[in-house]
């Protein structure tokens, strides 16, 4: 990585490096070996961070194709493609996505793959599986599997160590085990059990630092201050329906309309009608702005199809008033979401 621009000190280089938005570093990995070698380098993931360029995109993954990621620009309106995930799980569903220390890590999950002939889906309940994607290096690396493997569970970042909790293991059966993983040390170890267990999937949120599992058709919320302190369960009496957590603040899509709800109090918000018709579409917060990306539009009493749809539309709740844009369109993706969460660069 030496003379990387004539003239400087190669720290100092790396620092002018570091200010190129992400979206070019695969034209800037053209320049020369020694470019190559520093955009593809850790210590640019420091620089990044320590002269403030660092970039919040959104990652997505949906039912068609099969395994293929993408990621979306916000500043820049424009998607990227990511390499397919290795995993020899056909259509690789109902699993744990976060991202933490600048990579996105995809944890378990099963295979959605049916075989058209027969009806029959594939025996991949739920795997112990995890991969990790380093944008700068611009691959996937398999990383130490699970203690057990789960599909539909509860999974989140806590002071940056993942912890995934709940959900169905190979045999269908629901689970109340609870595990942390370290990425820098890439090893799995086992956390105190939640209190109960529900025959239901579950999904994982973070607000005011602590980690909660909510069970669909549930109103009991576990959660976890610390590892060491624990789970306690409460009950929220939140709506149930797609999620998303701007600011710290909880928003939730229900009876088309997106409340702002609180611990006891909720809300409205804004109307969200037009998406009555969509199913399986993600709702994602990303800075102070509520992403609804993909799905299908469901039949009506007019038209019998299933459209799958590519759509992202943008509400922003910063202001006086919550207001709707649309966004580019995933240029890969579309159909049901079967993965989204943020990652920082």
């Amino acid at each position: 990585m030496s003379g990387l621009i004539e003239g400087l000190p190669d720290p100092v280089a790396l620092r002018c490096l570091a200010r190129v938005p992400f979206y070019l570093y695969p034209k800037l990995e053209l320049v020369s070996h020694s470019w190559r070698a520093a955009i593809r380098s850790p210590e640019l993931f420091k620089a990044r961070e320590e002269v403030g360029s660092s970039e919040e995109l959104l990652c997505v993954c949906a039912s068609d194709p099969e395994n293929l990621w993408q990621m979306y620009d916000p500043i820049r309106d424009l998607w990227i493609t990511l390499p397919v995930l290795p995993s020899k799980i056909r259509r690789l569903a109902h699993f744990g996505v976060v991202s933490t220390g600048g990579k996105l890590f995809v944890l378990g999950g099963g295979s959605d793959d049916v075989d058209p002939s027969t009806g029959d889906q594939d025996g991949s309940f739920a795997t112990d599986e995890v991969w990790s994607y380093d944008p700068i290096m611009h691959q996937w690396t398999q990383r130490s599997s699970m203690i057990l493997p789960r599909a539909m569970f509860a999974c989140c970042v806590l002071n940056g160590k993942i912890i995934v909790a709940g959900g169905f293991t190979s045999c269908r059966k629901s689970i109340s085990q609870a595990e942390m993983y370290d990425p820098k040390k890439d090893i799995w170890i086992p956390i105190q059990d939640l209190h109960r267990t529900h025959n239901s999937a579950c999904t994982g949120l973070v607000i005011g630092g602590k980690m909660h599992v909510l069970h669909k058709g549930l109103s009991t919320v576990q959660v976890l201050d610390s590892v060491v302190s624990g789970w306690t369960a409460e009950d929220y009496g939140w709506l149930q329906g797609p999620m998303a957590v701007v600011q710290g603040t909880l928003y939730v899509m229900s009876h088309g309309l997106i409340f702002k709800q609180g611990k006891e109090v909720r809300k409205v918000a804004i109307s969200a009608s037009e998406f009555r018709r969509r199913i399986g579409f993600a709702m994602a917060g990303l800075r102070d702005e509520i992403f609804v990306i993909g799905g299908l539009i469901g039949p009506d009493r007019f038209n019998w199809g299933i459209k799958p749809v590519s759509d992202v539309d943008i509400l922003t709740i910063g202001g006086d008033r919550p207001t709707w844009r649309q966004a580019a369109p995933m240029t890969k993706c579309g159909g049901t979401i079967f993965g989204c969460t943020e990652l920082r660069i």
